[in-house]
C-alpha cells in the first residue's frame, strides 16, 4: 500500500484541471493507497482557488464548489489531514537553516516540507507529491521520494 503526502499545489490539481491533474487523479484512485495533506493545505488551497477566481479561471460559484469538494473528500476519508505540531515547525526551521541560504525556500513551503519529512521519518509516507521543481530538489536532498505530477 503506497502512502502519499500532497502539497497544496499538487492537491489543488485534483479540483481544477491543469498540467499534472491526470497524475494526481491517478494517485488518488490507486487502490488501498493513503493520502495525506497538512492542516496548512486547507488554508493554502483557499488562496489557490481565490487566485484562480481573480484570474477569471473559475467563477465565485465554482470557488465555493471546489472547497466543498475538498471538504467532502476529507469527510469521506480520501484525504487525511495532518495537524501541525511543534515538531513540524522545528523541522521547518531546520530546513530553512540548511537550505535557505543556498536555495529559495519560503516559509510555508518549509512548513509543508517539514510535515512531509516528519511523516517520512516515522514511516507514514512513501512519497511527496509536489509540482514545484525547486521544492522537489530540496525534498530529494532530504531523502524523500518525490513525484512531480508536472513531469511524469
Amino acid at each position: 500500500m503506497a502512502t502519499y503526502f500532497f502539497d497544496s499545489s499538487a492537491i489543488s490539481k485534483h479540483y481544477h484541471v491543469e498540467l499534472g491533474s491526470d497524475i494526481v487523479d491517478q494517485l488518488l484512485t490507486e487502490p488501498d493507497a493513503q493520502h495525506y495533506i497538512s492542516r496548512l493545505t486547507m488554508i493554502e488551497v483557499h488562496s489557490v482557488f481565490a487566485r484562480k477566481g481573480r484570474m477569471r479561471e473559475i467563477s465565485e460559484i465554482e470557488f465555493v464548489r471546489l472547497l466543498q469538494r475538498l471538504r467532502g473528500d476529507i469527510g469521506r476519508g480520501l484525504l487525511a489531514i495532518v495537524r501541525l505540531t511543534d515538531g513540524h515547525y522545528n523541522e521547518a526551521e531546520r530546513l530553512l537553516r540548511g537550505h535557505a541560504l543556498t536555495r529559495s525556500l519560503r516559509t510555508l513551503d518549509a512548513i509543508q516540507l517539514g510535515v512531509a519529512v516528519g511523516l517520512h521519518r516515522h514511516g507514514r509516507i512513501d512519497h511527496l507529491v509536489c509540482p514545484d521543481g525547486r521544492l522537489c530538489e530540496i525534498a530529494m536532498a532530504e531523502n524523500l521520494s518525490v513525484i512531480n505530477p508536472e513531469q511524469p
